[in-house]
């Protein structure tokens, strides 16, 4: 095995990034051009909402299933068909007006993106010693940071200054050089056999796995239900700069946090994990209670940023350590508790909007902290199933 520090794995490494770069703008790009697809494609907006939604719900439904199906084949050689799906389903829904067509296909990119999460992670680490699987899973990951924070943001101008089409097909040309430098650079893996032992119910009887899951569901939930309504949390507090200097001091946040954890993953799992929990909701709690106080919100953005940049890495890399074999499926057991969470804080907060107008966004804030709070609790407690060991 190499080590991280080596100049080729680092390579390795940040191409594996690009794939998670890929996988995230595929799933978030339509909410970008939310208004231009409407247009262009004469539907209504949940309907392109609906994009989104679909292809989290087959990233969920899929990823169990089909990554026990596949365990046995070679890590490269699954990964480099994943991108193939890719490349083919942005194209497809770049150059389609059927929506019909957009909606399969944007389903089949949710089954790679379903697949290549937790699949990644498991071939990341299986090239480098344990101690140095936390700091591979956060190069990697990094992809998913550096999708929300400049990816999106370009791909969205791109789609708004031009055609929404020109961002799809764009995506995809992307994912087809990124498929052909992976084919040459990336080496070879082997599958696994998949066995009683390694199969996703002896996973889900772990205990440090149990811990890990109810973790991650808590998480989500607190950090998706105010997210995705954080327009209308900007305006509810009257936030100077409004929604998009909002989110530029996010993804700042969400960057820096990402490269300090890095450095201190494989070290101080635990600790990385009450901090962020401690720091996120911190962030809410201000938000939530001093949002009108200037200048306090601006600095409650870059934590919540902060808290939120290791995310998906930190319990990925949790994950990886306590599982010896079948990290694939272990992860994908978690990456799709991660999904389902996503769609329970969107329903959770939804109802709060409907059902508390009095409160509104800042009820979807109290829940983000009634979650915040025994996540961190627990956390700090679960020394044996977050232990860096």
């Amino acid at each position: 095995m190499k080590t991280t520090s080596s100049p080729y794995m680092w390579f390795v490494f940040g191409l594996m990034a690009s794939v998670t770069f890929i996988g995230l703008l595929s799933e978030l790009l339509p909410s970008g051009i939310l208004l231009e697809m409407t247009e262009g494609l004469g539907v209504e907006q949940a309907e392109v909402g609906f994009l989104v939604g679909v292809y989290a719900l087959a990233s969920a439904v899929f990823a169990i299933p089909i990554i026990s199906a596949t365990l046995w084949v070679n890590r490269k050689v699954l990964l480099l068909t994943l991108l193939v799906g890719f490349s083919v389903s942005n194209l497809v829904v770049g150059f389609s007006s059927n929506y019909s067509l957009i909606v399969a296909m944007r389903i089949v990119g949710g089954v790679c993106a379903g697949i290549m999460w937790p699949m990644i992670a498991a071939y990341g680490s299986s090239l480098v010693p344990k101690d140095q699987q936390g700091k591979a899973i956060t190069i990697i990951m990094a992809g998913n940071t550096f999708g929300v924070s400049l990816g999106l943001p370009l791909m969205t101008v791109l789609g708004t200054s031009f055609d929404w089409r020109v961002s799809f097909i764009a995506l995809g040309l992307l994912s087809a050089l990124i498929t052909l430098l992976s084919a040459k650079c990336l080496p070879p893996v082997a599958g696994e056999k998949l066995t009683r032992e390694n199969s996703p119910l002896a996973m889900l009887k772990l205990p440090a796995i149990q811990v890990i899951l109810l973790l991650t569901f808590l998480s989500v939930v607190a950090h998706y239900s105010t997210y995705t309504y954080i327009a209308l949390l900007t305006e509810r507090i009257a936030f100077w700069g409004g929604i998009s200097f909002a989110l530029l001091i996010f993804g700042l946040g969400s960057i820096v946090s990402v490269l300090l954890s890095a450095y201190i993953i494989d070290r101080y799992l635990q600790q990385l994990i009450v901090g962020m929990l401690f720091s996120g909701a911190l962030a809410i709690g201000v938000l939530s209670f001093l949002g009108h106080v200037q200048g306090l919100s601006h600095a409650a953005f870059f934590l919540w940023g902060l808290a939120f940049g290791p995310l998906v890495t930190m319990y990925q890399a949790a994950i990886s350590k306590r599982v010896a074999e079948g990290k694939a499926i272990a992860t994908s057991v978690q990456s799709s508790m991660f999904n389902l969470s996503i769609m329970v804080a969107t329903w959770l907060g939804g109802l709060i909007l409907v059902h508390l107008p009095d409160l509104g966004v800042i009820g979807v804030g109290y829940l983000s902290l009634l979650c915040f709070v025994p996540a961190t609790l627990i956390a700090a407690l679960a020394h044996h199933s977050l232990s860096s060991k």
